[in-house]
């Protein structure tokens, strides 16, 4: 059973999330060139100095789930129930792509906003390729690999990029299946011929 949250905790994710919300209002509303972290931190009623204690960076303040999404993946490793690693990532990553908003205008504000501002684009694909290392030692904890493996590191990576290739196609999820299926089983060249 979780422990509730201190009243010093209970107010640091107050202030958190009153951020982040208003970063994003003042995004969907303004455009989030036309937003300066001021305007942020007066939209929540903070000092800029104090904004920059939560969030390190403009673009971060959009991104704040960033630390539950790289437990999650971590957590589909290490919590598997008898599917392989590369079967369990497929199963989480799919299940994640499946999802359906507990508040789905938010979500499509915020995808129009990151698809529509180039700087929110980068930042995503880099925030995104950054839990490699953490899941990387996830999967050397669970193999016995030594933390710096190879192996390990690849899997990682080529799960996390399954995700943005998969983007590319109409069927996301029939995409990813190939991608894992590949990651799960080898290569075999496709259409059945002998593979060069």
């Amino acid at each position: 059973m979780e422990e509730p949250l201190g009243r010093r905790e209970r107010k640091k994710a107050q202030t958190r999330k009153a951020l982040a919300d208003a970063a994003m209002a003042l995004f969907v509303a303004h455009g989030y060139d036309n937003v300066g972290v001021k305007h942020v931190a007066d939209a929540a009623d903070v000092s800029v100095t104090t904004l920059f204690k939560y969030f390190p960076s403009k673009e971060a303040l959009v991104f704040d789930l960033d630390s539950d999404v790289e437990a999650a993946l971590v957590a589909s490793v290490r919590d598997r129930n008898g599917l392989s690693i590369p079967q369990a990532l497929r199963a989480h990553l799919v299940d994640r792509a499946a999802e359906q908003p507990e508040h789905p205008k938010e979500m499509a504000d915020f995808q129009r906003l990151v698809e529509a501002t180039p700087v929110l684009r980068d930042y995503a694909s880099r925030m995104w390729l950054r839990h490699e290392t953490a899941l990387a030692h996830a999967i050397a904890a669970e193999t016995g690999a030594p933390s710096d493996d190879v192996r390990c590191a690849a899997l990682a990576r080529f799960a996390l990029e399954a995700v943005q290739l998969a983007h590319r196609y109409p069927d996301e999820d029939t995409a990813l299946s190939s991608i894992f299926d590949l990651l799960e089983n080898g290569w075999s060249s496709p259409g059945g011929a002998p593979s060069p």
